[in-house]
């Protein structure tokens, strides 16, 4: 009779663990990036009161005769399914679509989320808004070039300092277009353009390139294959210097040019500084002579600006000057058991032994999925669920409180047998 009590008081116990778990869910129905957690039930040693027989040719066989020790937890679970996104508009929260997890990092080491409301703080530091934490990840370098094979520790913040960082672009190439008048001839004066290039401190500098048509070769085989005539150019100005040629063909296209600009300044960049022109939008045609240098790829001094955030979590600057580079690169983590990891706090989790260690990588690769910029993930609790789930909780709880006090009113008729 008294085993019967015991019954009802653990599943008493079961019950109100249960009840906990729901509560607390739908406590943090509106927490970005939760998931719910889930009890399971399962019963406990059962005691036997006599074994299993077999059966025999005289008989048949008997079951075993066992009466069961009550209820307890059988696990705690965290269902780690997708939750609806919402949309912010605020370029540094971030939705996961997937299975991937942030990683943040602070004093007491590395930690992983679903919650992407990340902030700037007053250092240009990528942070969790409500914790502080790094958002953890791969900053790159001054030419904007990452390396996302080095080691993560807690410390690999991603900085984003708008307004306090500068870049420039030397110039590397120079494209042309317009005509060198087929008309022209030897003997008839140079004819000359200047373009504004930067070296590598962000320096302009003005490169001249003189055009003059060459003479007829003594034998065609002097020129390369498919081209009729060719022009020589040569650059000048402040510590430059460089030559080559301009070969055309019978329809008056460019075919080949050969020939390297060398741009040394004296403001102490980088030198001496290679620039390439490119000639294959120019012609050799009947007219003027008009080549103008159309466009070159270099930059001078521009404040960072603005910044954006693609979908692999690559970081973009955008700068007054007009050039755009990478900043950084936010990592994410992956587990083979997800469900495994230890809740933490602040919407944080920790790896644990059956959660398995963390395959870092980058969003859109390696089954991690894929980031939105602008969104913030909702939590994953369905009200509906968990009113239903407490209904069936509440009425297991009160069914079982039944059990306590009907063994204690048969205890009482026990006790008072005796009068």
């Amino acid at each position: 009779m008294l085993q019967a009590m015991y019954s009802g008081v653990s599943a008493i116990q079961a019950h109100q663990t249960k009840m906990e778990v729901i509560g607390n869910n739908i406590a943090n129905v509106s927490t970005t990036g939760y998931k719910a957690g889930r009890v399971t039930f399962k019963d406990q040693l059962s005691q036997t009161l006599q074994g299993a027989s077999a059966g025999s040719a005289a008989s048949g066989g008997t079951n075993p005769v066992q009466l069961g020790l009550g209820v307890a937890i059988g696990s705690v679970d965290t269902i780690s399914s997708q939750g609806g996104l919402q949309s912010t508009s605020k370029p540094t929260d971030l939705a996961i679509q997937g299975n991937g997890y942030f990683m943040l990092g602070d004093s007491s080491g590395v930690s992983f989320t679903r919650d992407g409301s990340f902030t700037v703080d007053n250092s240009g530091n990528l942070v969790n808004s409500s914790t502080g934490a790094f958002v953890l990840g791969w900053q790159a370098d001054p030419t904007g070039a990452i390396d996302t094979t080095k080691q993560l520790t807690q410390s690999s913040n991603l900085s984003i300092p708008v307004g306090g960082l500068i870049t420039t672009s030397p110039t590397k190439n120079v494209i042309y277009s317009g005509n060198l008048s087929a008309e022209a001839k030897p003997t008839d004066a140079a004819y000359t353009r200047t373009v504004k290039v930067y070296d590598s401190l962000g320096e302009a500098q003005n490169i001249t390139l003189s055009f003059k048509r060459d003479a007829p070769p003594v034998a065609p085989a002097t020129l390369p294959n498919g081209t009729t005539s060719s022009w020589t150019w040569t650059a000048s100005g402040t510590g430059v210097a460089g030559t080559g040629k301009v070969f055309y063909g019978s329809t008056g296209k460019e075919a080949l040019s050969t020939g390297t600009i060398a741009l040394s300044p004296t403001d102490g960049s980088t030198s001496p500084q290679g620039i390439k022109p490119d000639f294959s939008a120019t012609t050799q045609v009947s007219g003027g002579s008009g080549v103008i240098p159309d466009s070159q790829d270099g930059f001078g001094p521009g404040t960072l600006q603005s910044y954006s955030i693609d979908q692999t979590g690559a970081i973009a600057g955008i700068f007054s000057n007009g050039m755009s580079r990478s900043l950084g690169q936010i990592a994410m983590a992956g587990f083979s058991n997800p469900e495994g990891l230890e809740r933490a706090g602040g919407n944080a989790f920790k790896e644990s032994v059956n959660s398995g260690s963390a395959h870092i990588g980058t969003a859109t690769q390696d089954g991690l999925g894929k980031m939105s910029s602008g969104y913030l993930e909702q939590s994953n609790v369905d009200l509906s669920s968990e009113f239903t789930s407490m209904i069936v909780t509440q009425r297991g709880f009160q069914a079982n409180t039944k059990i306590v006090t009907t063994v204690d009113e048969m205890l009482n008729d026990v006790i008072g047998m005796k009068r």
